[in-house]
Order: structure tokens, then C-alpha cells, then sequence
């Protein structure tokens, strides 16, 4: 059978699809990159927040109209966390899938598929079992840059959050497990390895009664062929001192850590039930900063939550103007059934949190412009990615995770392809770009 998969969210939900294709393919199956050409097409959706859910719902009617459009007879499959969240009323609601699976089902999906009649199904298992080991996960055929998920579901219980009704508890991969499917991506050609869960900073705990991650960073940066290790999604009172030194000793680790803070105010961080505080949000920065003053900082923010009012937003406004976040993103919060924040007193108008999430985005354009513009001059590693129409090549420092960062457009007399890694000198700096040559 020929299928299609169409992927929205993050990267753990590409890492997901990327096991599913590898499944499948191992079964026979064969992956194709239009949907045109399918036999089955798989929507693999994000359910996080309201304009997450309404992309996935549009994607799938759209897949739905292809799939009545064409004569050739298709299945159409939906998967992932909004399928998880909502498949009782997504099975009721669109006569026009034949398939809702999970976010843990994906193994079982061949056997679903050879055994599919003409009924509509639906498969929605439990999310508290052990990490799914797969062994063929299906990637490009030039993996320069590749994510590795190092754990599965979450534990911390933010008010906000729905995940950890989604993916279930925090589930930790084996060592020995990540470190053979990084060899593999090595020898592959990955030189920049993502590492990927719902809380990187928790790994180990469940396995092996502490904290790993440090160890597991070390163990990784001995592999031969990988160059750029990248750390996401890590929550600050986990970010501990033998991480840090990790982080500044080790060559291959980049100085970029992606720490999603949500909120500066002590008042607003109980209410989301959130482990950290204004002061210790500001010394885990300070500390990062003193071990690596080249650091890139990324967070993101929510402006809205239930109870900030303008004083607690205006704390909000000056920490960022203050911190200086080299990399920053902002949600006005979503309302999300079934969360405790739901159903908080002091919800804020819509209008208001619109407007004040365009405050704090428009002033870290002129911060990320700032931190940009003192780069001119230096000379930075550059993985390539792509080339323009007009020849300019495209890529990325250490500095910048893939689909979220900047990028540094340059241009060089080689013939460049991606995955390449080349020396840049930086010439010029817009709000969230970089302009240079290769030297």
C-alpha cells in the first residue's frame, strides 16, 4: 500500500511519523511524499491549543476533500494528539475518516491496516505504558539534522497543559537505546542531533532514580560523525550545575538551550503550577551565561493566564526588556478543556491578551535585532540547508534550532549542498536574520 503522511506540531510529533513510516515500510508498505499517489493518507495532528486544533481539523478536511475528490479509493487515517484528546467526538463528528489512532498505536497500525473492511474504526489506547522501542525509523535520505526522543508523556502537572493527557506519565528511553539509534544517525550523515522529549531535564528519573540527562550528553558527544548536539524543551529548576558544565566543557554541545519559562510573575507561576520562581529563573540565566557568555537562550511566554492583570503583565514586559532572550516566542494563553486553568476565576478577554502578547513580541524584535546586529563581523560555523533561486545559500549557526530560529543567508564561490558546514563571516543583521559570506 502506498501512503501519505501529513504532519503538523512539533518535532516530536515529525519524530512519531518518522517511526510510523519505518513501521510500515518494514511491513511492506511504501511511503510516498504526494498524497496524489496514496492508497492511504495519515494526518498525524497537534491538539495543544485552539490554533493548533482548528489547523488539524482544516488539514483533515482537506485530505477528506482529495480523498472524495479523486476516483482512486483511499483510506484516510487520523492520528496524534488530537485524535487522542477528542476521538469520541472527531469518530462521531467526521463520517469521512475511516481510521483514528492515538498517539501510541503506531505499531499496531500495519495489523489495522491488513485487517481495515469497510467499517469505520477507531483506536485509542491507554498512554501509561513503557517507552515503544522501534528499531527502522523511516528518515531522509540526507539526515544532516535529526531529532532523537530520549522520552515519552510527562509529570509535571502545569495548569495550562493538557499533555499529560495526551502522552500519559513521563516514560524514559534506555540508555542503550538512544545511544544505538544515535550511531545509527551518524552513520546515516547526521551531524546536528536534537534531543527531544516533553521535559529533556527529567530524563532518568523513572528508570534510574536520578536525573541522566548530563550523563546521557556526555556518553552522545563520544560518537563519531555527530557534530552539533542540540538540547530542547528543558525546565529550569532540572537545569543542574553538572548540566551546565556539561553544556560549557563539551565542543559538540551547542550553546543554545531552550528553556520555556511561560511567566516571570511569582503570583502567576503558582497559579500554573510551576516549580520555578522570578529568582530562580533569573540566577539558572545568570549561571548559564557565566559558564557560556555566547549562549542563545530561547523561552516561550504566555500572556493572558487566568489572574494576570496589567501588573503582573508589566512584570512580564520588563523581565523580557531586562533578560534580553536571544530567541523568544508568545502565546496568548488558550482555554483548554479539562485543565484546571479552565476553570480559574480572573480569565482575561481575548483582546486584551492578543494585544498584550504583540507588546512583548514587538519588543523582542528590537532585541533580537540588538543581539543580531553585534554579531557583524564574526565569523560563525554555518550548517547549510538550502539554496535560493538567485544562488544565495541558506543555513543555520549553533545558535538557531530548524522550522523555529533564524537562519544566516550567505553566499560562497562553492558548490554548497545541505548538510555541509562552512565557515561564515556575518556582513549584515535584520530583526531575525543573519547576512554574510563564506570565508
Amino acid at each position: 500500500m502506498n501512503i501519505y503522511f501529513e504532519t503538523l506540531g512539533c518535532p516530536k510529533n515529525v519524530n512519531d511519523s518518522e517511526m510510523a513510516a519505518g513501521i510500515l515500510e518494514e511491513r511492506g508498505h511504501c511511503i510516498v511524499d504526494n498524497p496524489i499517489d496514496s492508497d492511504a493518507i495519515i494526518v498525524n495532528t497537534c491538539g495543544f491549543i485552539n490554533d493548533a486544533k482548528k489547523e488539524s481539523i482544516n488539514k483533515i478536511l482537506e485530505m477528506a476533500d482529495l480523498k472524495e475528490e479523486e476516483s482512486r479509493k483511499r483510506l484516510l487515517i487520523v492520528s496524534g494528539c488530537l485524535s487522542k484528546r477528542y476521538g469520541d467526538e472527531l469518530f462521531k463528528e467526521m463520517p469521512e475518516v475511516d481510521i483514528f489512532i492515538g498517539v501510541n498505536e503506531y505499531q499496531e497500525l500495519p495489523d489495522i491496516l491488513e485487517k481495515h473492511q469497510a467499517e469505520r474504526e477507531l483506536y485509542i489506547y491507554d498512554s501509561n505504558q513503557k517507552f515503544q522501542e522501534v528499531q527502522n525509523r523511516k528518515l531522509a535520505e540526507n539526515p544532516y539534522t535529526a531529532t532523537i526522543k530520549i522520552a515519552e508523556g510527562c509529570d509535571n502537572v502545569c495548569a495550562y497543559c493538557i499533555i499529560p493527557h495526551i502522552r500519559g506519565r513521563y516514560r524514559s528511553r534506555k540508555e542503550e537505546d538512544i545511544l544505538r539509534e544515535a550511531e545509527m544517525l551518524a552513520q546515516k550523515g547526521c551531524r546536528e542531533l536534537i534531543l527531544i522529549a516533553q521535559d529533556v531535564t527529567a530524563y532518568g528519573i523513572d528508570l534510574y532514580g536520578e536525573f541522566r540527562l548530563a550523563a546521557l550528553v556526555k556518553k552522545l558527544c563520544r560518537i563519531d560523525g555527530l557534530q552539533w548536539i542540540r538540547l530542547m524543551y528543558c525546565y529550569e529548576d532540572r537545569i543542574t550545575d553538572e548540566l551546565i558544565q556539561v553544556m560549557a566543557t563539551e565542543e559538540k554541545v551547542c550553546h543554545y538551550i531552550d528553556i520555556p519559562i511561560q511567566h516571570s510573575s511569582d503570583k502567576i507561576l503558582q497559579l500554573m503550577n510551576r516549580r520555578s520562581t522570578h529568582e530562580s529563573i533569573v540566577n539558572k540565566i545568570q549561571k548559564l551565561r557565566n559558564a557560556m557568555p555566547d549562549i542563545h537562550i530561547r523561552t516561550t511566554l504566555i500572556t493572558g493566564f487566568p489572574g494576570e492583570t496589567q501588573t503582573e503583565f508589566d512584570e512580564l514586559y520588563e523581565f523580557v526588556e531586562t533578560t534580553k532572550f536571544e530567541r523568544l516566542g508568545v502565546f496568548a494563553y488558550s482555554k483548554e478543556e479539562g485543565t484546571p486553568a479552565a476553570d480559574m476565576k480572573g480569565q482575561v478577554r481575548s483582546d486584551v491578551k492578543e494585544k498584550r502578547k504583540d507588546a512583548v513580541m514587538r519588543l523582542q524584535l528590537e532585541i533580537s535585532l540588538a543581539s543580531n546586529q553585534k554579531k557583524i563581523g564574526q565569523v560563525l560555523q554555518v550548517l547549510v540547508e538550502e539554496q535560493d533561486e538567485e544562488g544565495a545559500y541558506i543555513g543555520r549557526s549553533q545558535y538557531d534550532a530548524p522550522e523555529i530560529d533564524n537562519s544566516v543567508i550567505f553566499n560562497s564561490d562553492k558548490v554548497l549542498k545541505p548538510g555541509d558546514m562552512v565557515q561564515v563571516q556575518i556582513t549584515d543583521a535584520f530583526d531575525y536574520d543573519l547576512v554574510g559570506v563564506e570565508v
